[in-house]
């Protein structure tokens, strides 16, 4: 060493200093490999817990899957996190690299960051089910799936209407299957100078003698209003929630047979107009 100009007493702390450096790095490489293996054998344990917890805990298949999901990311994460430090990365470098790259994220997915919102609010409070039929966003349908971001629905006529979850969580939402029994209201015109109680009795008897219609409620008829063309009447009858369109169409359809048969008119609209002719009028007002 003392060709280089290097002393004896510096070539010896070097080698010394070289030695610890090594055993140092070394230990440290040890460490993190223990803990990687220790703590990814625990997150595995804590992952297997967690299923078996939410699988008994809940029934919802979609919040089930995210919150195995962000739990699995977040363990994964404190592990990544637990091994560069150990190797003796400053954690203060973590915080300033996650701090910057949320406000990034952030600013660039607002409206995803809005729906993801949304969906951890109907996953959580659940509003609706996978299979229930709903009115939202101005359509009508059955739920196909609940995801984070979006929820998907089948319309009456297999069109899939795909929401997000953002507009969904902020908006009134008409659950329709969430009751057994539900009301069908049908309106029903008939001519002025027809006998109201006629008309009542033939509804009556129609909807009495359908056995999907509940009579607690009674099915109730009432005239409702004096319209232009008609006397307007409201025919109200509970059913059970599958059977309440059944029995609607059913009923418009007997209540129409029926009043052909009773020679009961149901008017269409229209106009009695007078027409004055002005030369007819000034001749007789001349003579």
């Amino acid at each position: 060493m003392e060709d280089f100009g290097i002393s004896q007493e510096t070539a010896d702390a070097l080698y010394a200093d070289g030695i610890s450096l090594a055993v140092s790095i070394a230990l440290s490489i040890i460490g993190a490999l223990i803990f990687y293996f220790v703590a990814r054998a625990i997150i595995k344990k804590l992952l297997i817990g967690l299923r078996r917890f939410l699988e008994r805990r809940d029934d919802s298949p979609s919040l089930n899957e995210f919150l195995y999901g962000f739990a699995k990311i977040l363990l994964y994460a404190i592990l990544i996190v637990g091994v560069l430090m150990i190797l003796g990365v400053p954690g203060s470098s973590f915080l300033a690299i996650f701090g910057a790259a949320g406000l990034a994220i952030g600013l660039a997915l607002q409206g995803s960051l809005s729906n993801f919102a949304g969906g951890l609010l109907i996953l959580a409070f659940k509003p609706f089910r996978v299979g229930d039929v709903i009115v939202a966003q101005g359509h009508t349908g059955t739920v196909n799936r609940v995801q984070i971001l979006y929820t998907h629905l089948m319309t009456f006529d297999n069109q899939e209407v795909i929401i997000p979850n953002g507009s969904l969580a902020n908006s009134d939402i008409v659950n329709m299957s969430t009751q057994e029994t539900r009301r069908a209201e049908i309106k029903v015109g008939v001519a002025y100078g027809t006998n109201i109680k006629k008309a009542k009795e033939i509804i009556l008897n129609i909807f009495n003698n359908d056995p999907r219609v509940l009579q607690d409620p009674a099915p109730f008829v009432a005239l409702q209003n004096f319209g232009d063309s008609s006397l307007d009447m409201v025919v109200r009858v509970w059913a059970k929630s599958s059977e309440m369109w059944p029995v609607y169409f059913d009923g418009m359809e007997a209540i129409n047979t029926e009043f052909e048969k009773a020679g009961i008119e149901i008017p269409f609209p229209q106009r009695v107009v007078h027409q004055i002719k002005e030369k007819a009028a000034e001749e007789e007002a001349n003579s």
